[in-house]
């Protein structure tokens, strides 16, 4: 499946932000609710924006898999990996396939948010 999917005419778009205080199940709730909306037929694009990003380990795509697109981001820095400008090239770039038809996206923990500045 291309993420994200190009809308239908009336097709009804949900975006859901899970937020509490540390240790509270965010992730775990997170996951399962990204997976059981899969399940159900509807695209999901799971993005973890926490600064440790353990949304890869929930939703099954492993600790390597996680592991790998927190480097790709920590790269921007590097200038190993390009700036993304587009919603599809950020999902490519920074994203994984997990269980369930779940893409799962790292948006997050960038040491240096302006590497190309000085």
């Amino acid at each position: 499946m291309t993420y994200p999917r190009q809308p239908k005419a009336g097709d009804a778009f949900l975006k859901i932000a899970v937020a509490g205080k540390g240790g509270s199940g965010k992730t775990t709730i997170s996951g399962t609710l990204a997976r059981a909306l899969a399940r159900a037929g509807h695209s999901v694009v799971a993005l973890d924006c926490d600064t440790n990003p353990m949304l890869g380990i929930s939703l099954g795509v492993g600790p390597e898999e996680t592991d790998r697109l927190v480097a790709a981001r920590q790269n921007l820095e590097t200038g190993d990996t390009e700036h993304q400008t587009s919603i599809a090239g950020i999902v490519d770039t920074f994203g994984a396939d997990a269980p369930d038809d779940v893409r799962l996206v790292v948006v997050s923990r960038i040491d240096r948010a302006d590497p190309g500045c000085p």
